[in-house]
């Protein structure tokens, strides 16, 4: 009986200083490890890959930002602030009312078939509002000169980026609004224009809240 105790209690003991180690390798050491070279190696995308703009973060390079005017009473859906460049349409899964920076809650496509009526109606009102928003005195933009990502939302939903070629439609808008001369406001695209990763992956593309803040600190300048 007595070995049977005795056997027993040095089972728990191992068990417990068991627990106790694991419990200090996988839950102190190794998240401090990982944690410590995280920051160490990739500060800025283990922090969120934040952007900063007057010394405060303004946003993440990975997560899109609507720039709208105000809710009017009735309305809606906000109108878009046109002196600033617009990115992808964000239609996805889900929405938020607390939080209306980013208007998505959840990261998603649409599910919309090509042939889906909604998506049809959804494409058209915006091809429509790019060419209405960006056609300036001096410069018209017609239906075909409108890139497929103006009026498209992305997979997630939540794309950070647009195509040069819906950046550059925007230019001569954004100029007009923002009493700036077109040569600065084109430099200023061209400046933010990231080529393929490493050269063969993905797109060209162009960080709007990047692009965005620099044009504000341009603005400034003025």
């Amino acid at each position: 009986m007595n070995n049977s105790v005795t056997n027993t209690a040095r089972l728990l003991g191992a068990g417990l200083r068991a627990l106790l180690v694991l419990t200090l390798v996988t839950g102190v050491i190794y998240p401090l490890v990982v944690t410590g070279v995280a920051q160490g190696l990739f500060h800025d995308k283990a922090n969120g890959s934040e952007i900063k703009a007057g010394g405060k973060v303004v946003g993440s390079s990975l997560i899109g930002q609507s720039y709208n005017l105000p809710l009017k009473k009735g309305q809606e859906t906000p109108d878009a602030d046109l002196k600033w460049f617009q990115g992808r349409p964000a239609n996805g899964l889900g929405a938020n009312s607390m939080n209306t920076q980013y208007k998505l809650i959840l990261s998603g496509a649409t599910n919309l078939a090509a042939d889906n009526k909604v998506l049809i109606k959804q494409v058209e009102d915006a091809k429509a509002a790019v060419v209405r928003d960006n056609s300036v005195p001096g410069y018209t933009v017609r239906p075909s000169n409108v890139p497929a990502d103006a009026v498209t939302s992305s997979g997630s939903g939540l794309d950070p980026a647009i195509s040069p070629a819906y950046a550059e439609l925007q230019v001569h808008r954004v100029a007009e609004k923002n009493g700036l001369p077109f040569a600065q406001v084109e430099r200023l695209v061209k400046d933010h224009t990231q080529g393929r990763t490493l050269g063969f992956m993905g797109e060209p593309r162009v960080n709007v809240l990047e692009l965005n803040v620099a044009l504000k600190d341009l603005v400034a300048k003025q």
